[in-house]
């Protein structure tokens, strides 16, 4: 894929980044499937491949575009502090099934461009599962593909035909109050929810048209900025539940997403709003 002719420079610098941290992630996979049998737990060996593909990410990308700040999973913020582009890099979204030999699991790079006023947006980006062979990628203005087919949100129109993804949340309290109450909601009224463990996928999958919905509260930048342009290049709407721009600016580092087709994403906007407020709600009644 990389060398692909229809990607930008930098886009085609990310697709050879994450072709090489696959190839090592799908060997250690294989390894790690070995392990599930052994005593020997794979915990620490699963923490070493995110880490050994992180460093290989952050070598690639850092030789070719040396200007560029980076915004990493494992690592935090780092490079060129005054940057105008960054990276931001989930080197093994999905951590959980990669560890249990699940092979639904990703390699997330987003390209974020800050102006001279400092808001910034994520205007390029990648979506990697070796596993499945699946590459998404994604560019402002030049629209979404999986491999080189084009990709669009779903047309459907009604709920109770609906599929829609999310992540449950493990902590804080707060946020399993706030899904508990949004799911209450939506379970009557749609076909199905998922939870698939890998909101890079989740939303690379939306675009593609698999899904017809995703939300989820207490997200990272480096879980959805490569899966945020892919939404809106493959014809989606993101918002957070008040309805604005969900992309964090000023340093900020809470994302609170949902996203969906231009039909359906108010009916699970309202919904989720909806939940987050009977959480209050319940909190305050609780504490008297």
């Amino acid at each position: 894929m990389a060398g692909n002719p229809r990607l930008s420079p930098a886009l085609n610098v990310v697709v050879a980044a994450v072709e090489k941290a696959g190839r090592r992630l799908l060997r250690d996979f294989g390894e790690v499937e070995q392990l599930q049998v052994s005593a020997k737990a794979p915990g620490d060996f699963v923490s070493a491949a995110d880490l050994r593909a992180e460093e290989t990410l952050r070598h690639e990308l850092g030789r070719a575009r040396p200007q560029f700040g980076f915004l990493m999973e494992e690592s935090g913020e780092s490079g060129n502090a005054d940057w105008e582009w960054r990276w931001v890099v989930d080197p093994l979204d999905g951590t959980s099934n990669f560890l249990h030999g699940i092979p639904h699991w990703a390699i997330s790079v987003g390209v974020e461009k800050r102006s001279a006023d400092g808001k910034s947006e994520v205007v390029a980006g990648v979506v990697y599962n070796p596993a499945s062979n699946e590459l998404f990628w994604a560019e402002k203005g030049m629209g979404a593909f999986l491999n080189d087919k084009r990709l669009r949100v779903s047309g459907r129109r009604e709920m109770k035909e609906a599929l829609f993804a999310t992540g449950i949340p493990f902590a804080p309290v707060k946020q399993k109050a706030e899904f508990s109450h949004t799911l209450a909601r939506l379970m009557p009224q749609v076909a199905g929810i998922r939870r698939f463990g890998a909101a890079a996928l989740d939303l690379a999958w939306l675009a593609a048209g698999r899904y017809d919905g995703f939300w989820e509260l207490g997200l990272k930048p480096w879980d959805v900025a490569a899966g945020m342009v892919m939404v809106k290049e493959a014809g989606g709407t993101l918002t957070d539940p008040n309805g604005q721009d969900p992309w964090p600016q000023d340093g900020g580092m809470a994302v609170n997403l949902v996203a969906g087709n231009a039909t359906l994403h108010p009916k699970l906007r309202e919904a989720v709003a909806e939940g987050i407020t009977a959480a209050e709600a319940a909190r305050a009644r609780a504490a008297g």
